[in-house]
């Protein structure tokens, strides 16, 4: 026996993955995670043990503010599984999320300066 599964490939890597990172779930059990969002890590690993390596991985990348467009490019991921852990860390008190404002009244306008200049930065750093 060889030791393939129908359910690997070599190119995409284990296609259950995801799913079994998620627990199956596609939307976070709280917040919305705006792509340009910041993560910012208040993990001080006490909280730690119980999370997947997907979670450690966010946690250790946000000890300073990303985005979670970045997030997901670091680890990836997909956006949606991101969401989904984000979620999760969240509820635990484990992160903390600092959303763009928008102007309610006009609809969404464009990020704040300094938002801009950090996922510019971002962006360099891959």
């Amino acid at each position: 026996m060889s030791g393939d599964h129908d359910w690997l490939d070599s190119e995409a890597g284990p296609v259950v993955r995801p799913y079994a990172v998620t627990g199956g779930r596609a939307r976070p059990a709280v917040g919305a995670f705006d792509l340009v969002a910041f993560v910012l890590s208040r993990a001080d690993g006490a909280g730690e043990v119980h999370l997947v390596p997907e979670q450690r991985a966010i946690l250790a990348r946000a000890r300073e503010p990303v985005s979670v467009a970045e997030l997901a490019s670091h680890l990836d991921l997909a956006l949606g599984v991101v969401r989904v852990l984000l979620g999760d860390l969240l509820q635990q008190g484990l992160i903390e999320m600092h959303e763009p404002e928008y102007e309610q009244s006009v609809g969404p306008q464009r990020p704040d300066d300094r938002i801009l200049k950090a996922v510019v930065n971002g962006l360099r750093a891959l």
